[in-house]
């Protein structure tokens, strides 16, 4: 008998993950989501079985529901869930990246049949939308589940089984162990590279060249900036204790090292780089985590016509996907390096294999 899925929101984390329970057999998959387009392709594609626009008539028929929305949007299906005459069981996820208050909506439920395994798969894009979505999206990445009172480790065996084909590796937390951790290592770094972003846009006013400037090293840093706006600022409001604490947090950081550069302190500024670059080169590298990356190679090109088609064309042949490409330094004559960017590590070790065959001079920063 096939399992009934319903999936909300079929965006990139919800497209991605029908993308791989469409892999498992025995399962029908109800697809839902606001725009008609994003649902045909979906069917077209083969992605989902239906296409709904009614929550309530599609949660009645289905066995497992995810709901891969907007944090306040997810809440507000928790409180319909909570309401809705089911005929029989119901298992509940979500995929949001704060979760206290959902699983503060989800452990009020009182429905007998209604169970509720809180998710957040940590591994994401700088681009939105179901064109965005691929299957290996979360592969090798970080799977926070994080159950509610109404919930075991049967329901969350079910969840890792239904989400099984996706390569993640499930870890379970607390509510307030994954609010806190996520904070850390995803929040706060948005709200700091957009925040770098306004500084040098106002110092534009003052050096117009700051643009150009800006598009190398400081591109790479601010890159999550340019992450949906609007689901940036649902993530802020729903954890702003947490990040109004770690805005002190920084706060004081700065003024530490504002302090030693005011007093001249050179051998506790070396200490502080230091630290922080030998905690920075122990993470892991091949692991992914809350914020997406790429896998660069850098790649030696003489300043000539079509020296970096030549690469691309070659890449091409072999059927590579590039993500990104940019040229780190070029001067007229000389070499430069040509850095491209891949998806997964396996794309970037063969792109370097098939480069050195054509004898490219390539490196991969480790």
């Amino acid at each position: 008998m096939k399992q009934t899925i319903l999936i909300v929101g079929l965006g990139l984390i919800g497209g991605s993950i029908a993308m791989n329970v469409a892999k498992k057999e025995d399962v029908f998959i109800i697809g839902m989501d606001g725009d008609e387009e994003t649902l045909n392709m979906a069917l077209k594609q083969g992605v989902i079985d239906q296409a709904s626009f009614n929550f309530e008539e599609s949660a009645l028929e289905a066995d497992v529901c995810i709901l891969a929305t907007p944090i306040s949007i997810t809440i507000d299906y928790i409180h319909k869930l909570g309401s809705m005459d089911l005929k029989k069981p119901l298992l509940v996820t979500d995929v949001s990246s704060v979760k206290n208050q959902v699983l503060e909506a989800a452990n009020r439920l009182s429905h007998p049949l209604l169970s509720f395994v809180g998710g957040h798969p940590m591994a994401g894009s700088h681009k939105h939308g179901y064109t965005a979505a691929k299957p290996h999206l979360f592969e090798n990445a970080i799977y926070v589940l994080t159950p509610s009172v109404h919930a075991d480790e049967k329901e969350a065996d079910v969840i890792k089984d239904l989400l099984s084909k996706t390569k993640a590796r499930f870890v379970t937390f607390t509510t307030q162990e994954h609010d806190e951790m996520t904070a850390v290592i995803s929040h706060f770094p948005h709200l700091i590279a957009s925040s770098l972003v306004h500084q040098a846009k106002e110092w534009e006013g003052t050096h117009p060249y700051i643009k150009q400037m800006a598009a190398g090293g400081f591109k790479d840093i601010t890159r999550i900036a340019s992450s949906n706006p609007k689901l940036w600022q649902d993530i802020f409001f729903q954890n702003k204790k947490l990040l109004i604490s770690m805005l002190d947090d920084w706060i004081g950081e700065m003024e530490r090292i504002k302090d030693y550069l005011s007093q001249g302190e050179k051998e506790k500024t070396y200490k502080y780089l230091s630290d922080a670059k030998l905690y920075r080169d122990g993470l892991p590298t091949k692991d992914k985590g809350a914020i997406p990356s790429f896998y660069d190679i850098y790649v030696d090109i003489h300043d000539q016509p079509g020296a970096i088609r030549d690469v691309i064309g070659i890449l091409a042949e072999e059927a590579i996907s590039i993500k990104n490409i940019q040229i780190l330094e070029i001067r007229e004559g000389i070499t430069g390096v040509l850095r491209i960017s891949f998806a997964t590590s396996e794309e970037q070790w063969k792109s370097k294999e098939i480069l050195d065959h054509y004898q490219y001079e390539v490196m991969i920063q480790q």
